[in-house]
């Protein structure tokens, strides 16, 4: 192995022991400890959150400003997707409607 390559795989292993250690070492310490109730429940809220927190600049934010018009569709297009995920509560039935909301917009509105 060259250096170039050798310095070159080291830092896909740097770059990967970086990357899951901080995932797996909580993992591995807290797997086994119970929690109290009210810690669990708090936990639970987490993943709610977090796609939140990923999700509302792209429904909210439209041509760099925050938009509530009817030119962001990806605001309007997210209504009958909500929709359908309070009431089938199914993953996979709401992404495809999503992609069949945008996939309806782009091909109506151009």
């Amino acid at each position: 192995m060259q250096y170039t390559e050798k310095i070159i795989f080291l830092t896909i292993v740097g770059m990967m022991a970086v990357t899951y250690i901080p995932r797996l070492l909580p993992i591995a310490l807290l797997s086994k400890k119970k929690f109290p109730e009210v810690v669990s429940s708090w936990l639970g809220f987490v993943p709610a959150a977090i796609l939140s927190a990923l999700l509302a600049p792209s429904l909210f934010i439209h041509d760099g400003n925050f938009s509530l018009s009817f030119d962001n569709k990806y605001l309007w297009s997210a209504i009958p997707v909500f929709i359908v995920a309070y009431w089938t509560r199914s993953f996979f039935g709401t992404i495809v409607t999503g992609m069949l909301v945008i996939a309806g917009w782009r091909y109506l509105l151009g």
